[in-house]
Order: structure tokens, then C-alpha cells, then sequence
């Protein structure tokens, strides 16, 4: 706090001048301040500007670019979600054309090559239900052929350890798709390959479509069409239980992916009303630091000027 002494008759200490010195080395400072935070935008430059709001506003911004990360994984995640989803209705479209060329099939009216065409039919269909599994890829990873699974960051506890969610399309997780009715925990969508356990219905083996002659109608033959008929709809209602479980798996990531923008927006927020300068107030705090930097050169070039004075007690 500068003390208004004014040296008396002395000559050789000018109090005045350093008085009026200090403060303009005062106003030059805080004009330099307020000039480097509105040419930065920030309150808080260095550390020094605020020890506590320095802490507080880098470990926000920390968190919140781990909370930008999980958002992109998040994103990521829904990828292979919309894929899969989109595939299986693709598949569950043709399993019911299959059921109703197999219902064809069970007519009386129908004669053994006319079931046979239908039969021919149904394979081709079975082998573009493979084709869509062979293509449903991402990142150079099959999808549906029974041996995917992956896990995603989609958050931060409050500790900062991860908080995964995994999708897992395995063929031996069938159970945790709640497939009931199934005699198999083998949830295999390989159709026009060797598979006995198509949609984890035993003994469905799609390829027998193929196997459908003149002289063996095989699963089309009278005693077996029903259990054909019966086996499909058992497969139909299994994929859409798959198709339920990564529709859930879907909600649950929208839901995260909102929460995560909202809590990016927040924070941010904060950092800004820690970090940030208010303009207003620091053109404010310019204009009042350049005034009294004006009147404290004023008051110096008057204090330097008091010694004379007393130069004339020697004329």
C-alpha cells in the first residue's frame, strides 16, 4: 500500500516520484493483465492467475476429453449394431420366405417336381443367407458367423476407470440371447454350410434343402414336412430374439451416447466459467488501469520536479 510522504526538504530521496513510480508500474502491470486476457480469451494463463481454479479447470478438461473418447467408441459401437440389426432382418425376411415355400411345399395339390422347384428355391434363398453373413463385417471382422465379440468403452466412473459394454455374437452365447425351446447352445447362421444347429435348432441343416430329388423329397417328404415347418419357425423366433438382444444393446448405447454429449456440454460450461475471461469486465478493468496509468505519469513528472524547488535556498 503506497504512503503519501513527502520527504520534507530533502533532495536526496524523492518519495513522491517513487510513490508515483510504484503506481505506475502498478497500472502498467495490470494494463499488460487485462490486455493478455482479452487477447487469449482466458481468465487463467498460467498457474499463478488461480492455483485452485488451474486444478480444478485441467482436471476437468482432462475427463472430458477421456468422456470425447468414450462418445467416439460409443459411435463406434452403434456402427456394428445398425449393421447386425440390418442384417438380421435381412435374414429373418428370407427364413420367412423359405417357411412359406416350405408351406407350399405341404400342399396335397403339388406334385413331386413342383416340390422339388420349391426346394431348389429354398437353398438358393439359404445360400443368400450366408452371403449376408460373410459380408456383414466390420473392421475386417465377420459379425455373424458366430465368432465375434468386443468390448467398448462408452464411460468414466467417478474414479476414471473405464465403464465397458460388450457385445458378444458368439455361437457359444446363444443363452444369453434367452433363446428358449432350443436343444443347442450352438447359435450358428452358416446356412448353406455344413451346420446341424442353424439358429440353434437341432438338426436343422439347411443344406438339406439341396438334398431334395424326384426320388427322396427328404425334409419335404410327407413325415417330414411338419417337423421342417416347425424347425423354421423355431429358427425364425430365435433370430429375432438375437436381433431383440441387439436391438437392447442399441437403446442402451443411444441412451449413453446422449448422456455423454449433455455431460461434454457440462463440462465444458465449467471450464469456461473457471477458465474463461469476461470481456466486459477486463475492457472495464483496462479502461480504469490506463487512466490511472495517465495520472501516475502526471504525478511523477510533478514529484521530480518538487527538488528544484528548494534549489533556490542557495541562490
Amino acid at each position: 500500500m503506497a504512503t503519501a510522504i513527502s520527504g520534507g526538504s530533502r533532495i536526496r530521496t524523492n518519495t513522491p516520484a517513487e510513490n508515483a513510480y510504484n503506481a505506475l508500474k502498478a497500472s502498467n502491470d495490470n494494463i499488460a493483465l487485462r490486455q493478455l486476457r482479452l487477447s487469449t480469451g482466458k481468465r487463467i494463463n498460467s498457474a499463478a492467475d488461480d492455483v485452485a481454479g488451474y486444478i480444478t479447470s485441467k482436471a476437468l478438461s482432462a475427463r472430458n476429453t477421456s468422456l470425447k473418447s468414450a462418445l467416439k467408441s460409443v459411435g463406434e459401437a452403434k456402427n456394428v449394431t445398425a449393421i447386425v440389426q440390418d442384417s438380421l432382418e435381412n435374414i429373418q425376411n428370407l427364413l420367412n420366405d423359405i417357411k412359406q415355400l416350405a408351406s407350399n411345399a405341404a400342399s396335397g395339390a403339388l406334385g413331386t417336381d413342383e416340390k422339388v422347384a420349391l426346394a431348389k428355391g429354398a437353398f438358393r434363398l439359404t445360400q443368400q443367407i450366408q452371403t449376408i453373413v460373410d459380408s456383414t463385417v466390420f473392421g475386417g471382422r465377420e459379425l455373424l458367423d458366430g465368432t465375434f465379440s468386443g468390448d467398448w468403452n462408452i464411460g468414466f466412473k467417478a474414479d476414471n476407470t473405464l465403464l465397458n459394454i460388450g457385445i458378444n455374437l458368439k455361437s457359444t452365447n446363444a443363452a444369453d440371447f434367452n433363446i428358449t425351446g432350443a436343444t443347442s447352445n450352438d447359435f450358428d447362421l452358416n446356412a448353406a454350410t455344413a451346420s446341424t444347429n442353424f439358429a440353434a435348432v437341432e438338426d436343422l441343416d439347411m443344406t438339406d434343402f439341396d438334398e431334395v430329388t424326384s426320388t427322396s423329397l427328404g425334409i419335404f417328404s410327407d413325415t417330414n414336412i411338419a417337423t421342417t415347418l416347425q424347425s423354421l419357425s423355431t429358427a425364425i423366433n430365435n433370430v429375432n430374439k438375437v436381433a431383440s438382444y441387439v436391438g437392447g444393446v442399441d437403446a442402451r448405447l443411444s441412451s449413453q451416447a446422449s448422456l455423454l454429449s449433455s455431460q461434454i456440454t457440462n463440462y465444458n460450461a465449467a471450464i469456461s466459467r473457471i477458465e474463461d475471461a469476461d470481456v466486459a469486465e477486463e475492457q472495464l478493468e483496462l479502461i480504469k488501469s490506463q487512466f490511472l496509468q495517465q495520472a501516475s505519469l502526471i504525478s511523477l513528472t510533478q514529484a521530480n520536479q518538487n527538488p528544484q524547488s528548494f534549489l533556490q535556498l542557495f541562490r
